[in-house]
């Protein structure tokens, strides 16, 4: 069951090309909802007229290599490691999350348009790495959905509260589900089959009213901000300060008056306790 190409099995209910259509419009969704949720959001134009103004505040130009360095700094840590999360459990489920989301979705596409038929013998390893994405995808979106997203005893709020937002997770659980069921039930035509193909059509298909495009963005806006860090604009914030410095406290005269000559350091407040107060 875990070695076999389910949909060239099931070539012999649906035509490859069929199939291969369906991949193709999903595409196209993903293409087109991304593209509206631009348009209707203004993302695109809010980053690029954010952009030229830190640009015009910038006290230096950061060159190519620099450039380069920040690219790839992006890519490792908040593309391919997810560093921008600083607490372990909710990094862990994103990564298990996101790597069980390609590896699924790419073993997916590779068996459908490589080895469309039982006349192609599909490589065992192909619906094994099938499977172990999409029951990473399965383990890191529950344990998001019951263990990190709802927090009852901090903010006491109920698993089963939905918003529109929650589209994107719910129709990713559920393709994975819908999928890993499918398969442990045979493969072949199903209602398992169908709602795995509905879900994931509500999955790509709900790009304009979910999260889906914000992928796309965060990337791009944290290589942004790291950029106006080099070049010292800093979106045209002010420095951070070592409120310790002399010079600083002769500038703002009011620090040693209420904080102290030796102010502490009063950031990430948040981390100062765990929320716990239901």
């Amino acid at each position: 069951m875990f070695t076999s190409n389910l949909f060239a099995e099931l070539s012999e209910f649906i035509s490859p090309g069929m199939m291969q259509g369906y991949i193709v419009l999903m595409v196209l969704l993903v293409m087109g909802g991304t593209i509206l949720d631009m348009v209707h959001k203004k993302s695109a134009q809010y980053f690029f007229e954010n952009a030229k103004k830190a640009k015009k505040s910038a006290k230096r130009s950061v060159s190519g290599g620099e450039k380069a360095t920040i690219a790839a700094t992006v890519l490792m840590n908040e593309v391919l490691t997810s560093g921008e999360f600083s607490n372990p459990k909710r990094r862990l489920s994103h990564l298990l999350t996101m790597y069980g989301f390609i590896i699924f979705v790419v073993t997916t596409a590779i068996m459908i348009f490589g080895y469309p038929t039982p006349a192609t013998p599909t490589p065992a390893l192909l619906p094994q790495l099938w499977h172990i994405g999409a029951l990473m995808l399965a383990a890191g979106g529950y344990w998001f959905w019951f263990c990190i997203r709802v927090d009852v005893a901090a903010e006491g709020l109920t698993w089963f509260r939905f918003e529109r937002a929650d589209l994107f997770i719910l129709s990713l659980l559920a393709t994975s589900t819908f999928a890993l069921i499918w398969s442990f039930t045979g493969g072949g035509l199903s209602i398992f089959f169908a709602l795995f193909i509905l879900s994931s059509t509500v999955l790509f298909g709900g790009v304009y009213f979910s999260k889906f495009a914000h992928m796309f963005f965060k990337p791009a806006a944290a290589h942004q901000k790291k950029i106006t860090r080099a070049d010292g604009s800093r979106e045209n914030l002010p420095p951070d300060y070592d409120l310790t410095d002399p010079e600083v406290q002769q500038k703002f005269p009011d620090v040693p008056m209420y904080m102290g000559k030796n102010p502490p350091k009063m950031g990430l407040c948040i981390k100062a306790e765990s929320a716990n107060h239901y």
